[in-house]
């Protein structure tokens, strides 16, 4: 995709929806999922809660006439900070997942990763062509 504002739009779309669903299923769940996988129950539902501003931020920034580079940087750093602290769930021994829990983790890390990586290519791509015009 050349339009690096669709692109970003998109993607912006994409995290937005995925950040709802994924709040919604630790907010609502999170007493069915927390012996399966492992962790806590507050955990997951405190986890699940963060995503829903989050998604309404990603909503809000997608939605907007102009994108923001301001708002796209939070956006890429708020995920990048995410995929960290996911990994360190999973390295620093402070909870045990079960194998179903690790796997939860690390792929929903994954994809965020990739996320947040698509935000990045379009913020950089929309910077290169507002420096070229």
């Amino acid at each position: 995709m050349s339009n690096p504002v669709a692109l970003l739009r998109k993607v912006l779309l994409l995290d937005a929806t995925t950040c709802l669903a994924t709040g919604l299923l630790l907010v609502l769940f999170a007493g069915s999922l927390a012996e399966p996988l492992g962790l806590a129950t507050g955990f997951l539902r405190l986890s699940g809660a963060s995503l829903l501003p989050f998604a309404a931020f990603l909503l809000h920034t997608a939605r907007r006439p102009a994108l923001s580079r301001t708002q796209l940087w939070v956006v890429i750093a708020l995920n990048a900070l995410w995929v960290v602290d996911s990994v360190l769930v999973l390295t620093t021994g402070f909870v045990q997942p079960t194998m179903l829990g690790t796997v939860f983790v690390a792929a929903q890390a994954a994809a965020v990763a990739v996320l947040a990586d698509l935000e990045l290519l379009g913020t950089l791509k929309l910077r290169a062509c507002v420096s070229a015009t």
